[in-house]
């Protein structure tokens, strides 16, 4: 048996990159993995690989969608073990070239859907008793890089976020583990894009 049997887990951003690997990885270990995502014929690539996988349309920045996502999830396997805030997008440019709006929409996707997705979670994993969110958060968020400043503010506003939030699980008596990870570059589609989009 894997580390995760009979465990459930969400992956946003779980299309590609590294919420693609998380899901993998999560069902090697023996967990049933909900894949969500906005590119959907890629999610479903992602799901028909990983046995008993679902794959879910997610808007991470909608409110009510997040409540449709973990009410079909317990639909589909009776619990909510582990969330894996994972979906982002990266715009390249200074704080001097960037518009107001590449700004917005990566705080919206990261530093909102983050909030709205421990939101959505949390009182379903206390019924249960515990689980695990993670949150993947960035270097970027620990050290000021010229060219991204939103995606800088918006990992860091995860790693602060992580750690209000695991506060108050622990002084709610959950045994809900809330932890950000801040992995350094890789080279993912996401990121292969944006510097393709560079002028």
């Amino acid at each position: 048996m894997g580390k995760l049997e009979g465990k459930v887990a969400i992956i946003t951003g779980g299309a590609s990159g590294l919420g693609a690997e998380d899901a993998r990885v999560l069902a090697a270990e023996g967990a049933k993995v909900v894949i969500t995502d906005v590119q959907d014929e890629l999610g479903a690539q992602v799901a028909a690989e990983i046995p008993g996988a679902l794959y879910l349309n997610h808007d991470v920045r909608s409110e009510a969608r997040w409540a449709e996502v973990v009410a079909e999830t317990i639909k589909a396997f009776g619990r909510l073990d582990i969330l894996v805030n994972n979906a982002g997008l990266v715009r390249f440019a200074t704080i001097e070239e960037m518009s107001y709006a590449d700004y917005k929409i990566q705080m919206d996707v990261m530093v909102d859907g983050m909030f709205l997705g421990c939101k959505a979670a949390i009182p379903h994993m206390s019924k249960d008793g515990s689980g695990s969110i993670i949150n993947m958060a960035s270097v970027a968020g620990l050290k000021g890089l010229s060219s991204i400043p939103a995606y800088s503010a918006a990992k860091a506003g995860i790693i602060g976020m992580t750690r209000s939030i695991a506060v108050h699980c622990r002084e709610q008596g959950y045994k809900i583990r809330v932890n950000s990870l801040a992995p350094g570059g890789i080279v993912t589609p996401m990121t292969a894009q944006a510097l393709a989009e560079l002028p």
